[in-house]
């Protein structure tokens, strides 16, 4: 099921009209119409106002999951939310990629010194 007919299918579960859904989100009825025929994806605000409303995760809206409530553990939580790059237990346990591609340890640490250094002409 793609994202449309997942925002469709929940939309008509609880028995609103798109007029009614898109009000309660503050998109136009026809932005409604166009995401659940897949037109146009909907932004991020408006994919998080949609899964709020629902009471549903954004993985869920776009497909990634067919949970519902995919909800983090507490302590996985707070991992994800303390994540420190830098840390360099977390870049061996761990395959951060780009374009796909492993980096290495020195490619991560140029990383973040490149991000330190922006950061510090600011």
């Amino acid at each position: 099921m793609n994202y449309g007919e997942r925002i469709a299918a929940l939309r008509e579960q609880r028995g609103w009209t798109q007029e009614e859904l898109a009000t309660s989100i503050g998109i136009t009825r026809a932005a409604l119409s166009h995401y659940e025929k897949n037109r146009r994806k909907p932004d991020f605000e408006t994919l998080t106002g949609l899964a709020d409303r629902f009471n549903v995760s954004i993985d869920y809206l776009i497909g990634r999951t067919g949970n519902e409530k995919m909800v983090m553990e507490p302590d996985v939580r707070q991992f994800v939310d303390e994540l420190e790059l830098s840390d360099e237990d977390l870049l061996n346990r761990f395959h951060l990629t780009v374009d796909g591609r492993k980096l290495s340890e020195e490619e991560a640490r140029r990383f973040i010194a490149f991000v330190r250094m922006e950061r510090s002409m600011k």
